[in-house]
């Protein structure tokens, strides 16, 4: 971006780029939303994740958890029987979160058509190497 043209530096850029960007990397990691989705409907044990978000490694799953727990998105509740029941539940502002990319998923379902459409004239016209293959 140029100074000349805009006025504004790269430093006023970053700092008002940089929570957001540090807010989205958390929430849009692929496993982050996954176990969002999965516990949006109330308290979820660990297992039911586990077994429920395909691909996600027990490691992973944990240190994930701790991240959402860590930002405030999801409680963590340890039950004191034998075995220790523990049980995550997404809070108010994951809530809020989930809504969120409901609205998102929603439009990504609706403009889906679009958008292939709108990447097929951009090859045709800037890649025709591509398209006559």
């Amino acid at each position: 971006m140029s100074q000349r043209n805009t006025g504004v530096t790269a430093q006023v850029v970053n700092a008002h780029a940089c929570p957001v960007r540090e807010v989205l990397d958390r929430v849009s990691g692929k496993w982050s939303v996954q176990i969002l989705v999965a516990a949006a409907h109330g308290p979820i044990r660990f297992t039911e994740l586990e077994r429920g978000i395909e691909g996600i490694s027990r490691r992973m799953l944990t240190l994930t958890l701790r991240n959402l727990e860590r930002d405030g998105l999801v409680t963590r509740t340890v039950h004191p029987t034998v075995p220790p029941k523990v049980e995550y539940e997404l809070t108010s502002v994951a809530r809020e979160l989930h809504e969120t990319l409901l609205r998102l998923t929603d439009w990504a379902e609706r403009n889906r058509g679009y958008i292939a459409d709108a990447r097929a004239s951009y090859d045709t016209v800037h890649q025709p190497e591509l398209v006559d293959q």
